[in-house]
């Protein structure tokens, strides 16, 4: 839906921190940098023809700041107001000493037109597509099957330096899908036209089909500069089995990932170990002086293995059952004060100690499953459990889970995006990304710090502080990674020499090329 939203700036695929004037075409910022005007393009309007104003943006950012989705609001927290001067003027006030991100986010937050909802209720569900100004509107739809978009033709902001090159397509249509295995045979078929792949033993073995073999269908990887993102099964320590952190990184020594990576992913992907993984930000090794200065206040309340070399998962024989790492990790369960009956393991408290993986698809299963033979090796009864997508996020917003899978990025920048992931206001506010509960003084603080440094070098050294201090901690059994994507299409499509350092850019940057899909043949729709 952000195809059909314009907003006062738009990002570059290119830069990690620049904006550039979308709606607003320049930006007056106070001395304090607390006071934000930014004047509007007077060009600028909504499909139906009416002005996008001043009004709007205002009445915009208000709403989102009161009645938006939490993850809207918290990053919107240092808003304090933001109000029309006139119709092509809106001052936006900041809190003193707000993030560095505050006006960063304020200008990158989707316009809505004031009139619209006037008559439409903001916080209510409907299948009616909003009133947009964006490159696009949606155009036909049938709820959970696809949607279409197609290019508004008096788009008012097509011929801006910031868009050029960019919405090229007619036409663009998501079909959905309740499995993946049933997604790929209908891209097979030609259905639909583009898939990022993302199981490894489709990618290696999957593509032999008669339009790869002549031409019709290309397979390429995709670099991705960015930050490869954080990808683990996240423990919920709201939870009292999983308090203990010994008893945390007990259960991460039964995943064995060689063995994974070798028999399941056809050795494609390397191990996660960082919350910042691909990044300066990770932290390496032991603690540099800069970063002893960051954690010393907070020593106290600290584990002593967050001074240390930071935790870095063991590597495994590549067996599937690494004898030497299951006995570490009954040895951490006895510690923690958990007790082997037999064949069942029990918790301190003497209840037997079982665990549920919750997903919404089985794409994950078979990665899971030699992890869950180990656990139940351990004495643990785990088992995963697959729940329709409306059901999983019903449960994922009330953190009604013992174990799930996340993936995140925190960008090049990490700032807002770390309080509302790890922080401890988010751990308690439901439809949080704080998908593990982490509650931590220190790192609170810390991110505070980082949201107001002005070097990069200082962000460096508070987010390698804060790495150590989660991995320290076990939240989660990290999974694994790949600097780049793997991408399928029929072979319909144009697209720039060079992608995006930070984007691969197939909606916004590829185009449609007529001569190859009268080759192609494509009898998709």
């Amino acid at each position: 839906m952000g195809l059909t939203f314009d907003s006062l700036m738009s990002a570059s695929g290119d830069e990690p921190d620049s904006l550039y004037g979308l709606v607003a075409h320049a930006v007056r910022i106070s001395a304090d940098k607390t006071t934000y005007r930014f004047l509007l393009r007077k060009e600028a309007r909504f499909h139906d023809g009416s002005p996008l104003t001043a009004h709007d943006v205002a009445f915009s950012l208000n709403i989102l700041k009161t009645k938006g989705h939490p993850s809207i609001r918290q990053p919107l927290r240092d808003l304090e107001a933001a109000e029309a001067e006139a119709d092509d003027i809106v001052v936006v006030r900041l809190k003193p000493h707000h993030s560095r991100e505050a006006a960063l986010i304020v200008a990158r937050q989707p316009i809505f037109s004031t009139a619209y909802y006037a008559d439409h209720p903001f916080d209510e569900t409907t299948l009616e597509p909003p009133l947009g100004s964006g490159a696009y509107r949606v155009s036909t739809f049938d709820a959970a099957h696809y949607i279409v978009f197609e290019r508004v033709p008096d788009y008012w902001g097509k011929g801006l330096a910031v868009n050029i090159g960019q919405a090229n397509f007619d036409r663009i249509r998501f079909e959905y899908f309740g499995d993946r295995k049933v997604a790929f045979e209908a891209f097979k078929a030609g259905v639909f036209s583009f898939r990022e792949e993302f199981t490894s033993a489709v990618w290696a073995t999957g593509y032999d089909f008669a339009a790869v073999k002549d031409g019709r269908v290309k397979r390429v990887t995709l670099p991705d500069e960015s930050p490869m993102g954080t990808q683990g099964w996240f423990l919920n320590v709201r939870r009292d089995k999983f308090k203990d952190a010994r008893l945390r990184q007990a259960m991460g020594l039964a995943f064995d990932f060689e063995w994974t990576n070798a028999n399941i992913m056809y050795g494609v992907y390397s191990r996660t170990t960082s919350f910042f993984q691909n990044s300066p930000m990770a932290a390496q090794g032991s603690p540099t002086p800069k970063e002893i200065a960051l954690l010393e206040p907070f020593r106290n309340d600290l584990d002593p293995s967050v001074f240390g070399e930071v935790y870095v998962p063991p590597v495994s024989d590549g067996s599937g059952q690494d004898r030497e790492l299951l006995r570490r990790a009954a040895t951490l369960f006895s510690d923690a004060g958990c007790k082997r009956a037999g064949s069942v393991l029990t918790l301190p408290d003497g209840k037997p100690f079982d665990i549920e993986f919750l997903g919404f698809d089985n794409a994950l299963e078979p990665h899971t499953a030699p992890f869950i033979r180990n656990l139940k090796l351990l004495g643990i009864e785990a088992r995963y459990r697959v729940v329709d997508a409306a059901q999983y996020k019903r449960r994922l917003d009330d953190f009604d889970y013992d174990i799930v899978t996340s993936r995140f990025g925190l960008g090049l920048a990490p700032g807002e995006d770390m309080r509302s992931t790890f922080g401890s206001e988010a751990a308690s506010l439901p439809g949080s990304h704080n998908v593990s509960g982490i509650a931590i003084t220190a790192v609170d603080a810390l991110i505070e710090k980082a949201l107001v440094v002005d070097t990069r070098e200082q962000l460096t050294f508070i987010c390698r502080a804060i790495d150590r201090i989660l991995r320290s901690g076990h939240y989660w059994v990290p999974m694994w990674n790949k600097p780049n994507h793997l991408v399928a299409y029929w072979d319909l499509f144009g697209r720039p020499e060079r992608s995006p350092r930070y984007d691969i850019g197939i909606v916004s940057t590829w185009w449609y090329d007529e001569e190859k899909a009268k080759r192609t043949h494509f009898a998709g729709r």
